[in-house]
């Protein structure tokens, strides 16, 4: 499956591998692999230690081992004739994503505390909701500035760039506001230093683990505010296009969505002024002609 699969995906399946399959199904001949050694081998990991040893292993990461297992015996099952074990085995129900953006005075306040030399860089990605790979991994000539445009065409995982998330994650962002002034402020810093447009001292992308302990947590904390990751960035921005009324489709595109159905599904709450909750749109649709229709009776009547 190699040459099918982006490189940060082959790291992650070998590490399934290596760390969690062969250990558990390494000595068990392929065939001999049944279903209750598979149902065994999930509830291992759900007694797991998680990230800091003080959470459990997520049911997306559940998730991810129980993929990896399951190509592993279907392909086994197709290539030497015996049924797969992996019958009527369903993925773990995901919890509904929490988000927390930031409100305006927020990201204002954020933007104009924060170190000068991370001020730019918390702008593009405040107001572009840019993902954080594609942010670090921005270089100079996906930047079009005759067009006011950026071309997000790869992204940055373990200080590598490659190809974007999806082919839905292949768009162009317009450089609205602050997000042009931010670049050319940017521009005039790295260009001569670095292809990357946010980079350290050596020229090199920047380490996210790194700027997210040494720069933004203590950022926060200072502020006063509440400990959020760096993607709530992203959020932020889908809630500022959104509640400024911007054209959902436009505001789908502009993240890398397929449709607008996550918009509607995750942000919702956060935008009562442009999608109505509370049956005022239909009042407001058929108010008027069912009191037309009313007053015209009384009309009738004297």
């Amino acid at each position: 499956m190699q040459v099918e699969w982006r490189q940060s995906h082959i790291l992650n399946v070998n590490s399934i591998l290596e760390n969690s399959l062969i250990p558990e199904f390494g000595g068990i001949p392929v065939a001999h692999i049944t279903k209750s050694n598979i149902l065994e081998f999930r509830a291992k990991l759900a007694q797991r230690k998680g990230r800091g040893n003080n959470v459990m292993l997520s049911p997306k990461t559940i998730n991810s081992h129980m993929a990896v297992i399951r190509m592993v015996v279907d392909e086994a099952a197709d290539r030497f004739g015996f049924e797969t074990p992996y019958r009527n085995i369903k993925p773990l129900k995901l919890k509904k994503s929490h988000i927390e953006p930031f409100s305006l005075k927020e990201v204002e306040r954020i933007t104009s505390q924060v170190r000068p030399d991370f001020r730019n860089y918390y702008i593009v990605r405040f107001y572009t909701g840019l993902r954080t790979g594609e942010v670090d991994g921005l270089k100079w000539k996906h930047i079009d500035f005759d067009k006011r445009e950026i071309l997000v065409r790869e992204t940055l995982i373990r200080g590598q760039t490659e190809y974007t998330k999806t082919d839905g994650s292949q768009r162009e962002i317009p450089l609205l506001g602050p997000v042009m002034d931010a670049l050319k402020r940017q521009h005039a810093i790295t260009r001569h230093k670095s292809e990357y447009v946010f980079c350290n001292r050596l020229g090199e992308p920047l380490d996210h683990n790194n700027v997210t302990k040494r720069v933004w947590y203590p950022l926060l904390r200072r502020l006063g505010m509440k400990k959020r990751r760096p993607y709530q960035t992203r959020h932020t921005a889908a809630t500022l296009f959104l509640a400024s009324g911007e054209n959902p489709e436009w505001v789908a595109k502009i993240l890398g969505h397929s449709s607008t159905e996550m918009l509607f599904k995750v942000y919702s709450r956060y935008i009562p002024n442009a999608t109505r909750m509370d049956g005022s749109a239909f009042e407001r649709l058929v108010g008027t002609p069912l009191s037309n229709s009313k007053k015209e009776k009384e009309d009738e009547t004297e």
